[in-house]
């Protein structure tokens, strides 16, 4: 199966294209643009597709990461993987930043129970914790840092992520100080997924930082 794979929950902006047969990225563009997304993602994804010799028509999927991260890369990212889908009338997954970094620790440690986060900033996480198989064990949720400390002091697996360092005694010293995520990663989840599962949806477990100013409001003549 060939798997276009998306990747703007974060900082970075990445577009891969994934052979689930070898489980490897065939050909990938992409940069930690920070901000952007929206602008440069197609041509992200043109310039994988064309280093992997691919055009549109060869996918048979596409991944996506829906979060949580950033509000306006998330929409970014969900709202280009429906369009491709509907266009090519192949099936979209989508695919949360916990699942691929809990992915990428059961690579190292395929026995252990995983514990994925990610610091959400204002003394909050992002955090889920999945069995040694991948599958969830809980749900995805948003905590302040001691209710995270108190639900999972007992955790009985491997804790990973950029919030890791918040909930270890001693702090984690080589903890992840990164929220990119490995494209790879998203692309095989992406293969594996229910392809019945529906369409992608954002999963942003906090609002946008952006609201409207109410008390400012201009009356409708």
């Amino acid at each position: 199966m060939i798997v276009l794979a998306i990747d703007t929950a974060g900082t970075g902006c990445f577009a891969a294209v994934y052979d689930s047969a070898t489980d490897t990225v065939v050909a990938s563009a992409g940069a930690d643009i920070g901000r952007g997304h929206a602008e440069q993602l197609m041509g992200f994804i043109d310039e994988a597709l064309a280093a992997a010799g691919k055009v549109l028509a060869d996918i048979d999927r596409i991944a996506v990461t829906v979060g949580p991260g950033s509000f306006t890369g998330i929409r970014v990212g969900v709202a280009a993987a429906r369009g491709f889908a509907l266009a090519l009338n192949v099936p979209a997954a989508g695919i949360t930043t916990l699942a691929a970094i809990a992915e990428a620790a059961r690579e190292a440690h395929p026995e252990r129970a995983i514990l994925a986060t990610i610091d959400a900033k204002r003394e909050e996480l992002y955090c889920q914790s999945f069995e040694a198989d991948g599958t969830p064990r809980s749900e995805a949720l948003m905590l302040e840092i001691p209710e995270a400390q108190r639900l999972f002091a007992d955790f009985d697996g491997l804790i990973c992520g950029t919030a890791a360092k918040h909930l270890t005694d001693p702090p984690l010293e080589n903890a992840a100080q990164t929220d990119l995520t490995d494209i790879r990663l998203v692309g095989r989840l992406g293969a594996a997924a229910d392809p019945s599962q529906g369409k992608p949806s954002p999963l942003y477990l906090r609002g946008p930082d952006v609201k409207s100013q109410a008390g400012f409001a201009v009356a409708r003549a």
